[in-house]
């Protein structure tokens, strides 16, 4: 569609402004709406786990996770949905919660599979890279049981680890560690 002479992108305002059927999600592209795939119920356990783990510890500090109902806007013309995100400094105020798109998350998780790995770990990367709120990003992979994390150091300074061995996700910024077991957790 990006090529197509006689289509015009839209921005965010007009993406949101769309009246979308409920049963599917969507996304929003260098202003093209890009329909979201449906997960897997591994994706659905993990992405689970890691939300109800960090709901329960960051209660009352000020900080507060989502999951992929909460978009980020990452630029005019993009919108994205990781899996589950952090957002702090009273996140659940009034005036907050009547908004559709938050632009400062602190920590960033996407679940990956074999159908988004590539812009999970590409486009999505390099924008979530560009908001200055961000700390973390979180890569999970739920088949193989492992973790990439993709550490702020400094503006414009990342560490990047792989693990592919068993490994808790330290969350600085929110001074917490998840541990593996219970980001891959079974019951």
């Amino acid at each position: 569609m990006r090529q197509d002479p006689f289509y015009e992108p839209i921005t965010v305002e007009q993406f949101l402004d769309i009246d979308f059927p409920s049963d599917r999600k969507y996304e929003l592209v260098d202003g093209v709406i890009r329909m979201m795939t449906g997960g897997t119920p591994a994706h659905s356990r993990v992405a689970g786990n890691i939300f109800g783990y960090l709901y329960v510890k960051l209660r009352g500090s000020g900080c507060r996770p989502y999951n992929s109902d909460m978009g980020v806007r990452v630029t005019d013309t993009d919108i994205r949905y990781p899996d589950v995100s952090v957002y702090c400094g009273n996140p659940a105020s009034v005036e907050r919660e009547e908004e559709r798109l938050f632009t400062d998350p602190v920590v960033l998780f996407e679940v990956l599979s074999a159908s988004t790995v590539r812009i999970d770990e590409g486009e999505k990367l390099a924008q979530y890279r560009a908001l200055p709120s961000v700390d973390t990003i979180v890569f999970v992979d739920p088949q193989n049981e492992t973790s990439r994390v993709v550490q702020r150091l400094g503006p414009a300074s990342w560490r990047d680890d792989l693990f592919a061995q068993p490994h808790d996700v330290d969350l600085p910024a929110l001074g917490l560690s998840i541990p593996h077991a219970e980001i891959f957790a079974r019951d």
